[in-house]
């Protein structure tokens, strides 16, 4: 075990952990090492009730941080036991993403449209991933944190895939972003996940549909909150979304009512851990899903619910 001494608090996706939380953690880590990281992390979030709204674990957070302490020499973990080749996650490339036919038109042809959320280890889930890895400028990563995936179809195209996008929790601070809602840094790490975060939005390069872009953002807006709040317990309020002005112009999220905040400082999520990871500056685009939405996402408590949705009055 490690002979570093335990900080007195450490903020980590929107808990702040005590000195005696963090105790807890060396000594699980010293004392059971043959667990495996991913068992000793589900532990350590049964025993501080470290969950999501619907009761789920949070142990991929858990291992996250478990690793972080680790690399700044708070503790020690077991060796990664080895199952394949190391280094970022090799996405077979199959028939089922070839380029199809060309699809044109206007938005308003392809009506309506059906987004379907991916789940788990199904053929739409592969389809998915291989479509963005094939297809997206940055490619596919595995989403950190929370995540929802949608394919988006409709009957005119004979069920064919139109688009992908993939939501994922929000960065940890954007200077843009934070200055729009106004808030103080416990405000931000207590209320953090009520925003969602746009991280993939994928266009299929042969569909050349005027309007369908913004016309899939809007119908996503409406869809995402409900589909979200299924699934992790709690429904956002704003969502968000950088965009590569080098590459693109924002022009189908401005053209679906999104706010452009301002650019990036140009160091991408591992901001929270004050490293710049060479990212470019980003256009900031947000879309608030309810009124007065700076306001409560800087309320002391958290915002409640209905089935129908936030209280936005």
């Amino acid at each position: 075990m490690t002979d570093a001494p335990v900080p007195s608090a450490v903020t980590f996706c929107g808990r702040t952990f005590s000195a005696e939380e963090l105790t807890l953690m060396r000594q699980i880590a010293g004392q059971f090492h043959a667990l495996g990281v991913t068992e000793m992390a589900r532990t350590i979030c049964e025993l501080l009730e470290w969950k999501r709204p619907q009761g789920g674990l949070k142990n991929h957070e858990c291992r996250q941080l478990l690793e972080r302490l680790r690399d700044q020499g708070w503790l020690s973990l077991p060796e990664l036991r080895r199952r394949g080749p190391r280094g970022p996650r090799q996405v077979r490339l199959t028939s089922g993403s070839q380029p199809q036919a060309e699809l044109g038109g206007t938005a308003g042809q392809y009506e309506p449209l059906r987004l379907t959320v991916v789940e788990g280890a199904t053929p739409d889930s592969r389809l998915c991933t291989e479509l963005i890895q094939r297809y997206h400028y940055l490619g596919y990563r595995v989403p950190v944190g929370a995540q929802l995936r949608y394919l988006v179809r409709c009957e005119r195209a004979g069920e064919q895939i139109l688009a992908c996008l993939q939501w994922t929790s929000a960065a940890w601070k954007m200077a843009a972003r934070d200055g729009w809602i106004g808030w103080s840094a416990e405000q931000r790490a207590r209320n953090l996940a009520f925003i969602v975060n746009n991280s993939r939005f994928l266009i299929l390069p042969w569909v050349r549909v005027k309007g369908l872009a913004s016309k899939i953002l809007a119908r996503c807006a409406r869809q995402l909150p409900g589909d979200w709040e299924r699934r992790y317990g709690s429904r956002p309020l704003l969502l968000e979304t950088l965009v590569d002005g080098q590459r693109f112009a924002g022009t189908c999220y401005r053209a679906a009512n999104w706010i452009p905040l301002g650019e990036t400082q140009g160091r991408g999520r591992m901001d929270r851990y004050h490293q710049a990871d060479g990212s470019a500056r980003k256009l900031v685009l947000v879309y608030p899903l309810c009124l007065n939405v700076q306001q409560r996402l800087r309320e002391a408590s958290p915002p409640r619910f209905t089935e129908s949705g936030a209280d936005c009055s």
